[in-house]
C-alpha cells in the first residue's frame, strides 16, 4: 500500500510538471513547439528503448534457448558459474524484466536527448556550397553526418551489450567454459558469439568509411580541417581499414561453418595490427618526415581552405579592410568643421547604473540592471541621439513585509522607463533625464508615445519566481507605484493577455504542487480572473519557445509601438561546418562585461558556425514572445523553420518602430572580432607566419586585470561616411602596445546594416593603443584628480572610446567622481571631466568641446601657453602665493560640495555651485603650479587631465599636497 501511494504521488508530480509546461506554452501560443519537441522525444525514446531491448534482450533470450541440453555437465566437472546460476535461476524472469526496463530507460533517454540531431536530419536544407575535399553539399556535414554518427554509436552500444549479455548467459548455462587448456564452447555458443562479433566488425567497417568524412573536422594540422597528412595518409588508411574490417567480419562469419578459433583469432589479430600500422604509424611517419620539415609548403592549400571556410562560417568574408593613414600629430591635422565626435556618448552604461539607482529608484524595492543599455531616441531637436536606457524593476518586498501575499499578490511588477541622452549631463554632472519618475514623464515619453509603463517581465534575478496577478479589478491590490497622497500608493490590476489562468481547482492544484506552495490552493484572493506569471526573464522565455537558438547575453528594453519591449538576438550555431576553425563560444565572448556578470555569459560550447538569424521581442507587460526571421539566407534557420512551421515570422511583419530599435548584436560581434584578429589575413603564407596577428586589447580601465575590452555602441563616422550608430572595437598587435586597427559595424537597420569595416593603421606611424592612452591619461595631470578623489569620494574611469576623427584616431574617456550622498545612500558616480587624447597630446575639461579645443586649439593657444610660462618663470613668489590660495579655495569648495551631498535629500543646486568653484580653483591651481614647476623643467599637472594610478595618499612630486586626506591604500583610479 505504501509503495502504491509513493508511486501515485510521484506520478502526480510528474503529471504536474508536464501539464504546467503545456499550460505555459498554451498561454504563450507556442504549443506547436511543446508538442513538436515532446512528441519527437517520445518517439525517439520508444524507438531507442525498443531497439535496445530487441537487440540486447533478443540475444540474451537466444543464448538462453541455445543452452546445452545437459547443462554444465556437457564439459564435465563443475565451475564457479554453478553457484551463480543456482542463485539467479529462480528469479531469472524478474531479473530479465527489471534489467531490460533499466536498459530501455537509459537507452531511450539517450536517444530522445538527440531530438535536435533527428529534426535537423529530416528537415535539413541544402547550403548550395560544396566542400573542397569530397565535393558534397555542406548540409551533409551539418545535418546528415551527425545523425549517421548517432545511429552508429547506438548500434555499437547495442551490439557490445548484446555480446556481453550473451556471453554471460552462455557461461552461466554451460555454453562455454574457461578451463585448461583453453576455452571450451558448444557449437551453438560459438556460432552465436561469432555472428555477433562479425556484426560488430561490419559496423566497424561502416564506421571506418564514415570516418573519412569526419576528416574535414580534423585538428591534426596547423589549422582545423583536413590537413596534408589527413588527405594523403589518413584518408587512404581509413579506406583500407574499412576493407580489412569487412574481410575480418567475413572471417568471423566463416567461423560459423568451420569449427575452431583459428579464423576468428586471425581476423582479430589482422584488424588490430592493421589499425596500429595503417591507421596510426603510417600517418605519424608522414607527419614527421614529410610535413614537419616543410610544413608551410605542405599545409598551404589546406590553410587556404580553412581561411575561406572560417570566414564564411563566421560571416566575416565580406569585411572591408582598408589602410588608414592616421595622423598622430594634432598640429598636422585640421579639425575645423569636423563635428563627427561632438555628440559622442559620454555616459558609461556600466557605471551610471548606480547613478540611475540612487536618483531614480524612488523606493528600495525597485532597482535597475547592473548595466544599462544603449539605444537611439530623438533629442529635443528631433535628432537621433544615443541614449542610456533602463527600466525600473521590482526586486522584492521590504524586509519586514516579505511574506507570501506581498511576494505573490501585491509586489507583482516594476514600473517605468528611464532614459537620458548619452552626450549630456546637467550642471551637477548627473544624467539629463528625458524619461524619468513615476508616472513616467519627459519629452522622450511624449515623442515615443509610451502607453504602458508596467514591467511584469524583466531581467532582475532577485524578483519572485512567480506572481499571481489579475484578481478583482474592483478592488485592486497590486502595488503600481508609490505616491504622496491618500494611502501612499497607487494600486492596479493586471489586464494583460499573458500568464496562465489559475481560477480552476485543477490549475491551482498543479501549481501548488509545482511550487510546493499550499497558499496557491487555499488563498481567497485568487479568483477566476487571476493569472500566474512565471518564466519572466526575457531570455528564458525565448529559450523556452525556441530551444534551437543560442541567445545573446544582453537583452535590451525599448519603447516600441507605445509599449516597453525587450529585444533579443537569436543565433543559429553549429560545430559541423567543414574546414572552419572551432572555438569556445564562451571564450570568444569573454570580456569585462561578462566577467563582472553584468550580462549573461555564453556556454563554453565549441562552435565553428554562427548566424544572427532571429530577432526576438518580449512584451514587458504581458510577456508576448515574437520571433522574426532576420537572415533568410541561413540554411540552418530554414531547417528549423521546416521543423516548426509558423513559429518564426517573416521579417516583413516587423513594425517600423521595431526596426528603428534593432541593433547589431554584441556577442556575434565579439565572436567576429575574435575571428578577425587572425582571419583578416587571407594569404596562407602570411597566416602561417602569424606576424600580423592581432589581439583584442585588455580593458585599460580595469587596472591589472587580464580581461578584454568590451565593444561599445556609439554613433561614429567612418572615413568618407556619415554619422552612423555602430558597434566598435580596437585591435593591438600580438607584439607591441600600439594600435593595429579599428573596427566598426553599422548597427542601424537599413541598407547598411551589418557592414563591417576595419581601418588598418600604418606600421610606419605608431598610433598609441588603448593601454598607452590610458597610461598617458593617468601619468599626466594627476594632481587635479587626486584632489577630486579625496575624502569619501573616489575617481572612476568610464569607457575608453576610440573614434576616427580629423584624419586620425581620437580617444575619449569620461571621468566620474563617485560620491557618497546623505541618508545612508550608496555612493554613485557623477560625471566631472572628459579626457581627450590625439597622438601624444592630451586635453581634459568639463565638456567634450572644451577638451577637444585643448587638443586642437592651434598654434595661438600654444603661443599663449609659452608666454604664460615665461611670465611665470619670473614670478616664483607670486606662484607660491597663488598656489596656497588655490589649495584653500579648492578645500573650501570641496567641503561645501560634501555638505550639499550629506543633506537629505542632497542639495544639488549647492553641489553644482561648489563644483563650479572647485573647477575654478583647480584651474587657478594649474597656473600657480606651472609657475612653481617651470624653473625646474618638471612637467606640471593640468587640471584638465585624468587621474593617475598614484595612490591618493601620495601625490606626485609636481602636484600640490591634497587639501584633505585621501583613502589610504587606494589608487586614484581605483574602481573598487
Amino acid at each position: 500500500m505504501a509503495i502504491a501511494l509513493v508511486v501515485i504521488v510521484a506520478l502526480f508530480f510528474l503529471f504536474s510538471g508536464i501539464y504546467t509546461d503545456y499550460l505555459w506554452f498554451d498561454a504563450t501560443n507556442y504549443t506547436s513547439v511543446f508538442t513538436g519537441v515532446l512528441l519527437t522525444q517520445i518517439v525517439l525514446f520508444l524507438v531507442g528503448a525498443a531497439l535496445m531491448v530487441a537487440i540486447a534482450g533478443g540475444n540474451m533470450l537466444l543464448a538462453f534457448r541455445m543452452r546445452p541440453m545437459f547443462g554444465p555437465a556437457v564439459f564435465g566437472g563443475s565451475s564457479g558459474a554453478d553457484r551463480y546460476r543456482m542463485a539467479l535461476d529462480p528469479h531469472r524472469k524478474l531479473i530479465f524484466i527489471v534489467g531490460m526496463g533499466l536498459l530501455a530507460l537509459f537507452s531511450g533517454s539517450s536517444f530522445a536527448g538527440q531530438w535536435q540531431t533527428w529534426l535537423k536530419f529530416v528537415n535539413g536544407e541544402a547550403f548550395g556550397k560544396q566542400d573542397r575535399l569530397f565535393g558534397m553539399d555542406i548540409s551533409f556535414f551539418m545535418f546528415d553526418y551527425p545523425f549517421i554518427r548517432m545511429v552508429l554509436n547506438f548500434l555499437f552500444t547495442a551490439v557490445i551489450i548484446s555480446i556481453i549479455l550473451a556471453a554471460i548467459t552462455h557461461y552461466l548455462y554451460g555454453g562455454f567454459r574457461l578451463q585448461s587448456p583453453g576455452v571450451h564452447a558448444s557449437r551453438a555458443a560459438r556460432t552465436h558469439l561469432s555472428v555477433l562479433l562479425g556484426v560488430f566488425l561490419l559496423l566497424k567497417a561502416v564506421a571506418y568509411w564514415v570516418d573519412r568524412f569526419g576528416l574535414v573536422f580534423s585538428d591534426r594540422g596547423f589549422v582545423h580541417g583536413a590537413s596534408y597528412t589527413d588527405v594523403n595518409a589518413v584518408l587512404p588508411a581509413k579506406t583500407i581499414l574499412a576493407i580489412i574490417a569487412l574481410i575480418c567480419a567475413a572471417l568471423f562469419f566463416a567461423g560459423v561453418f568451420r569449427p575452431g578459433g583459428m579464423l576468428p583469432g586471425v581476423s582479430a589479430g589482422l584488424l588490430v595490427l592493421s589499425a596500429i600500422l595503417i591507421g596510426g604509424v603510417y600517418p605519424a611517419l608522414v607527419e614527421q618526415f614529410q610535413v614537419k620539415p616543410n610544413q608551410q609548403g605542405k599545409e598551404s592549400p589546406y590553410i587556404q581552405r580553412n581561411i575561406e571556410a572560417t570566414r564564411e562560417a563566421y560571416n566575416v568574408d565580406k569585411t572591408e579592410v582598408e589602410t588608414y593613414n592616421a595622423q598622430a600629430d594634432p598640429a598636422k591635422v585640421d579639425s575645423n568643421g569636423d563635428t563627427s565626435v561632438s555628440g559622442v556618448r559620454l555616459l558609461d552604461p556600466a557605471l551610471v547604473s548606480s547613478t540611475y539607482e540612487q536618483t531614480q529608484r524612488i523606493r528600495g524595492f525597485y532597482s535597475f540592471g547592473d548595466t544599462l543599455d544603449v539605444d537611439r531616441y530623438p533629442d529635443s531637436t528631433g535628432k537621433l541621439t544615443d541614449h542610456i536606457v533602463g527600466v525600473r524593476e521590482l526586486t522584492s518586498p521590504p524586509q519586514d513585509q516579505n511574506n507570501w501575499i506581498n511576494r505573490a499578490l501585491v509586489y507583482t511588477h516594476g514600473y517605468g522607463f528611464v532614459a537620458a541622452p548619452g552626450n549630456q549631463v546637467d550642471s551637477s554632472g548627473l544624467p539629463a533625464y528625458d524619461a524619468k519618475d513615476m508616472p513616467v514623464t519627459g519629452p522622450l515619453v511624449d515623442s515615443a508615445k509610451l502607453k504602458e509603463s508596467r514591467i511584469y517581465f524583466g531581467e532582475d534575478p532577485s524578483s519572485s519566481e512567480y506572481v499571481i496577478a489579475g484578481g478583482n479589478p474592483e478592488n485592486p491590490q497590486e502595488l503600481d507605484y508609490p505616491e504622496t497622497g491618500g494611502t501612499g500608493q497607487k494600486n492596479t490590476t493586471y489586464t494583460g493577455k499573458g500568464g496562465v489562468p489559475v481560477g480552476s481547482f485543477i490549475n491551482r492544484l498543479v501549481y501548488a504542487a509545482k511550487y510546493s506552495e499550499a497558499n496557491i490552493l487555499l488563498s481567497g484572493d485568487i479568483n477566476d480572473n487571476s493569472k500566474i506569471l512565471y518564466v519572466r526573464h526575457p531570455r528564458e522565455r525565448v529559450e523556452q519557445v525556441a530551444p534551437f537558438l543560442t541567445l545573446d547575453g544582453n537583452p535590451y528594453p525599448a519603447i516600441i509601438d507605445g509599449r516597453v519591449t525587450w529585444v533579443l538576438d537569436g543565433y543559429t550555431t553549429s560545430n559541423d561546418y567543414p574546414y572552419a576553425q572551432s572555438e569556445s563560444l564562451g571564450d570568444m565572448t569573454r570580456d569585462t562585461s561578462t566577467d563582472r556578470r553584468v550580462i549573461a555569459q555564453q556556454p563554453r560550447d565549441q562552435i565553428n558556425y554562427i548566424r544572427n538569424s532571429v530577432k526576438a521581442t518580449v512584451d514587458a507587460y504581458d510577456g508576448t514572445v515574437k520571433l522574426y526571421a532576420w537572415d533568410n539566407n541561413d540554411p540552418v534557420l530554414k531547417t528549423w523553420s521546416n521543423a516548426f512551421p509558423g513559429v518564426i515570422r517573416p521579417a516583413s511583419e516587423m513594425s517600423a518602430d521595431l526596426r528603428n530599435h534593432v541593433r547589431y548584436p554584441e556577442d556575434l560581434f565579439k565572436v567576429q572580432r575574435y575571428t578577425l584578429s587572425r582571419y583578416h589575413i587571407t594569404d596562407p603564407a602570411a597566416f602561417y607566419s602569424g606576424q600580423d596577428f592581432w589581439n583584442v586589447p585588455n580593458d585599460p580601465t580595469q587596472g591589472e586585470q587580464n580581461v578584454k575590452q568590451p565593444p561599445y555602441y556609439l554613433t561614429t563616422t567612418m572615413p568618407g561616411g556619415t554619422p552612423t550608430f555602430s558597434l566598435t572595437t580596437t585591435f593591438v598587435p600580438r607584439q607591441g602596445p600600439n594600435l593595429a586597427a579599428f573596427m566598426a559595424v553599422d548597427s542601424s537597420a537599413g541598407s547598411g546594416y551589418g557592414r563591417m569595416r576595419i581601418l588598418r593603421m600604418p606600421s610606419s606611424t605608431p598610433i598609441p593603443g588603448p593601454g598607452q592612452a590610458q597610461n598617458a591619461f593617468q601619468s599626466r595631470f594627476a594632481g587635479e584628480l587626486n584632489l577630486l578623489g579625496v575624502g569619501a569620494s573616489s575617481v572612476r574611469y568610464g569607457n575608453l572610446l576610440t573614434l576616427p576623427y580629423a584624419g586620425g584616431l581620437v580617444y575619449i574617456e569620461p571621468v566620474y567622481i563617485q560620491v557618497a550622498a546623505g541618508g545612508g545612500q550608496e555612493p554613485y558616480p557623477i560625471l566631472q571631466r572628459v579626457l581627450v587624447s590625439f597622438g601624444s597630446k592630451i586635453g581634459v575639461a568639463r565638456t567634450l568641446e572644451e577638451a577637444l579645443q585643448e587638443v586642437f586649439g592651434g598654434e595661438q593657444q600654444q603661443q599663449q601657453q609659452d608666454q604664460q610660462q615665461n611670465e611665470q618663470q619670473t614670478q616664483p613668489n607670486q606662484a607660491n602665493t597663488a598656489l596656497n590660495s588655490a589649495i584653500a579655495n579648492a578645500k573650501k569648495a570641496y567641503d561645501d560640495a560634501q555638505k550639499a551631498l550629506q543633506a537629505s535629500p542632497p542639495d544639488w543646486d549647492a553641489y553644482g555651485d561648489a563644483q563650479k568653484r572647485l573647477d575654478d580653483a583647480l584651474k587657478t591651481l594649474e597656473g600657480a603650479n606651472k609657475q612653481q614647476a617651470a624653473p625646474t623643467g618638471t612637467p606640471s599637472p593640468s587640471p584638465t587631465a585624468t587621474p593617475s594610478a598614484t595612490p591618493t595618499g601620495s601625490p606626485p612630486a609636481s602636484a600640490p599636497p591634497s587639501p584633505a586626506p585621501s583613502p589610504t591604500g587606494s589608487p586614484a583610479g581605483d574602481t573598487s
